[in-house]
C-alpha cells in the first residue's frame, strides 16, 4: 500500500477497539486526516504517548479505504508538560485544538493553520505571554487566515475610514453610524486597540494592555468565533480568564 510521511500535529483522539484509537491530525502537507493508531492503548505501545493532544510529531502512514494506519511517529516537540503545570494554559489549549478542527476539512491543504497552530502551542508552553491574550490572538488570526478578518478600525460594512467605535459580530467588525445594526456593542477604544494588536501581532503593545480591556476583548472575541463557526465551543466556558500579575518577557514563542 502507498507510504507517506508528513509533519503533524494531534488535535483529537477517540477510541477504537479495544486498544486502538482513531486520531486527528493537522499535517502540515495533507492538512486534517484521520488516522489509526494500532494497540496505541497498550501500556507497551512504542508510541502512545507521542499521539497525545497537542503533540507535534513526523507521522509515517500507509494508506487505507477509509482510514490511513499509522506506523511511525517521532516526537518532533512536546509542550505537553509544560503547558500542563498551568491551568489556565492548559484549557486555552484545549480551546485551541478544538478550533483547529472546526476551521480545517479533512485532506485539504491548510499550511497556515499549520504554522499558526504551532505557534500558539509554542507560545503557551514558553508563557511569554498570557494563555489568554495566545487564545484571543489565535482565534482572531485563524479566523483571518480562513476568510473571516475582523475590522477593529474602519468600517467593516462600507469601509468609511475608522476609529469607529460600534463593533457587530455579525457585520464582521467595526461600523460606523451609518452601518450599525440592532446588537451592535460599543466597546471601550482600549479594547478595539488590543484585539487589532492581537490581529496585527504587535505584543508590546498587547502584552501593555489592561485587564478590563482583555476581559471585555475575550468576551468579543467568543462572541466572534462562534458566531462565524455557527457552533458553540465546548471548551470555551472552561477556559480561565483572569490575567495573571506578571508573565516573563521575552519574544519567542509568540503566535507567528
Amino acid at each position: 500500500m502507498p507510504t507517506y510521511r508528513d509533519q503533524a500535529i494531534v488535535l483529537r483522539t477517540h477510541k477504537l477497539a479495544e486498544a486502538d484509537r482513531i486520531v486527528t491530525v493537522l499535517a502540515r502537507e495533507r492538512g486534517k486526516i484521520r488516522i489509526v493508531a494500532k494497540g496505541v492503548r497498550r501500556t507497551k505501545s512504542r508510541f502512545g504517548a507521542r499521539l497525545e493532544p497537542g503533540m507535534i510529531v513526523d507521522l509515517q502512514c500507509y494508506e487505507g479505504r477509509a482510514l490511513d494506519t499509522v506506523t511511525q511517529a517521532e516526537s518532533l516537540a512536546s509542550f505537553g508538560e509544560q503547558i500542563a503545570r498551568d491551568y489556565r494554559a492548559y484549557t486555552a489549549l484545549s480551546t485551541v485544538l478544538e478550533t483547529a478542527d472546526r476551521l480545517t476539512e479533512e485532506r485539504a491543504p491548510a499550511l497556515q493553520q499549520f504554522l499558526l497552530l504551532g505557534g500558539a502551542l509554542a507560545a503557551l508552553a514558553s508563557r511569554d505571554h498570557d494563555a489568554s491574550l495566545v487564545l484571543d490572538a489565535y482565534l482572531i488570526r485563524g479566523l483571518a487566515i480562513s476568510g473571516y478578518a475582523p475590522s477593529f478600525h474602519d468600517c467593516a460594512q462600507c469601509g468609511d475610514p475608522g476609529p469607529h467605535l460600534a463593533f457587530n459580530v455579525a457585520s464582521g467588525g467595526a461600523v460606523c453610524p451609518t452601518c450599525r445594526r440592532p446588537g451592535s456593542v460599543v466597546p471601550a477604544r482600549g479594547t478595539l486597540e488590543l484585539l487589532a494588536a492581537l490581529l496585527a501581532g504587535d505584543w508590546e503593545c498587547a502584552d501593555a494592555s489592561s485587564p478590563a480591556h482583555r476581559r471585555e476583548g475575550s468576551g468579543i472575541t467568543a462572541a466572534y468565533v462562534q458566531w462565524h463557526l455557527e457552533r458553540a465551543l465546548r471548551s470555551l466556558p472552561h477556559v480561565e480568564r483572569e490575567p495573571v500579575a506578571t508573565h516573563r518577557a521575552g519574544s519567542g514563542g509568540s503566535v507567528q
